[in-house]
């Protein structure tokens, strides 16, 4: 086939933050890229829409952003929208826990120390006895490096605990909150790997605080990366499902419509959830792709908008010590910091749902207002203007065990064909970072591909200060206790 032939240098099937980053960066390339979209609107999982009763524009689900989303924040900076985030510096975060306000700092002391300014108020939860119980899973975090990490992704996270000794009131007040909120799945569901992966460097890094968008969140990124790919020649094109990928001679051909069209370019990406890579996606044998597509299982949840007539709380956002019997994780007052919001607008995050998914919108708004009311009692007493129940049927693919090792890589078995999502191989927990991550990766290895190296990728944040030493010791000094 001709370069004539070509309908764009570049393909790329789903607009959430990987296909839009990805399509970006390959555009500042100078390359013409093609985005295709399901959906009505661009953003994927992170996307955000007018309510229709307030005409306040909403997301999906609230996200919170941290400090250490480098390819994330690097591609705010390249959209100009990097300043509409509202960073909270202090308190890190604030707990609720029974009844209780903790409002947890944060500190820039190096690791371990960092954890010094929180340690009164955790022992006002947690024993002396519970906190030491933890020391074990410490010890391991320290030393862990990517082969270590893949050999515990067999083990469930709670067995993992249970085996090097963490106490029981341990597992319930922190881990299993931890878990839910930070990996959106059970503590006994989820993959080992995937837990110390990102307590490793909850314990090695200090520093970080959490941000909240001023701003819709797929304004954050998705008209900026479109006017960037459109600038260069390509399009987004929305309510264009990808049907089947054709691959010949194990090199990429074309992206089949459900209309039965073929677009055809001499490279592509996949920026699609790992479930959509069923047999016969792809026109050629991919076991890989068939193995992660059963591997993934969608973490599903809920999420609840509340405007109130009143203010009800100054804090930016909360969180629930976890139970059985709670709805939501998380709170966050946008109202508080979103330029838009009008009145008291809250969110509320109920995470890996099973029994709520079923509840009608009533019963879901009527539990959320006596959750708001536990921290803030002002909710109480205020009138409830309007209400709106999201359903997402996928936050995150759950990282359960044994999916840290069907992870794929950027590179596909086929020429011309590449991956990117948030659960991709990226060293990241699945999360918007890990999928601005693999865009930046997927983009590198098509640039290389047409002739125009490009280097996108920044690097995973790596353990700093005593926790930095401990990883450094040679080999035969890292026995693990």
């Amino acid at each position: 086939m001709s370069a004539a032939a070509y309908d764009a240098d570049v393909l790329i099937a789903g607009a959430g933050v990987a296909g839009l980053a990805c399509g970006a960066a390959l555009a500042d390339a100078g390359f013409k890229v093609v985005v295709l979209e399901r959906d009505a609107l661009p953003g994927g999982r992170a996307a955000s829409w007018p309510d229709l009763v307030t005409g306040d524009v909403v997301d999906i689900g609230p996200h919170v952003l941290t400090s250490e989303h480098r390819n994330f924040l690097a591609l705010l900076r390249r959209c100009g929208t990097e300043g509409e985030v509202c960073w909270q510096s202090q308190p890190l975060i604030t707990l609720l826990d029974a009844g209780r306000r903790i409002p947890v700092p944060g500190s820039r002391l190096p690791p371990p120390l960092h954890g010094l300014p929180a340690l009164p108020k955790v022992l006002r939860c947690l024993g002396v006895r519970d906190l030491l119980s933890n020391a074990r899973v410490a010890w391991h975090a320290a030393r862990l490096d990517e082969e270590r990490l893949q050999a515990l992704d067999e083990l469930d996270a709670m067995r993992y605990l249970r085996g090097l000794g963490v106490s029981d009131r341990s597992i319930e007040w922190f881990w299993t909150s931890a878990t839910m909120a930070l990996l959106n799945v059970p503590l006994q569901q989820c993959s080992a790997a995937a837990l110390m992966r990102v307590f490793r460097l909850m314990q090695g890094r200090s520093g970080y605080c959490f941000g909240f968008p001023r701003i819709p969140l797929a304004s954050l990124y998705a008209p900026g990366c479109r006017a960037r790919i459109e600038a260069a020649g390509g399009r987004v094109m929305l309510r264009s499902p990808v049907a089947r990928v054709h691959v010949r001679e194990r090199r990429f051909q074309a992206f089949e419509l459900e209309d039965g069209s073929l677009l055809h370019a001499p490279a592509a990406v996949l920026a699609l959830p790992p479930q959509l890579l069923r047999n016969g996606f792809v026109t050629a044998p991919w076991p890989a792709a068939s193995r992660a597509a059963h591997a993934f299982e969608p973490s599903r949840y809920v999420s609840v908008y509340l405007w109130l007539d009143r203010p009800v709380a100054r804090e930016n956002f909360w969180a629930r010590a976890w139970a059985t019997r709670d709805l939501h994780t998380d709170f966050y007052v946008l109202s508080n910091f979103r330029h838009e919001a009008r009145g008291t607008l809250l969110a509320c995050n109920s995470i890996h749902v099973r029994l709520a998914w079923e509840w009608s919108d009533d019963e879901i708004v009527q539990r959320t207002l006596q959750e708001v009311a536990d921290f803030a009692p002002e909710a109480a007493q205020a009138r409830l203007v309007h209400a709106r129940v999201h359903r997402i049927p996928m936050a995150v693919p759950c990282p359960l065990p044994g999916t840290e090792s069907a992870r794929l890589p950027a590179e596909t078995p086929f020429a011309g064909l590449w991956l990117a999502g948030d659960w991709t191989r990226t060293a990241l927990p699945a999360s918007m970072e890990s999928a601005a991550r693999s865009a930046a990766l997927a983009a590198e290895g098509v640039a290389a591909a047409l002739g125009r190296p490009l280097q996108l990728a920044l690097p995973v944040p790596e353990t700093t200060g005593v926790m930095a030493l401990l990883r450094r010791l040679p080999a035969s000094h890292r026995r693990l206790v």
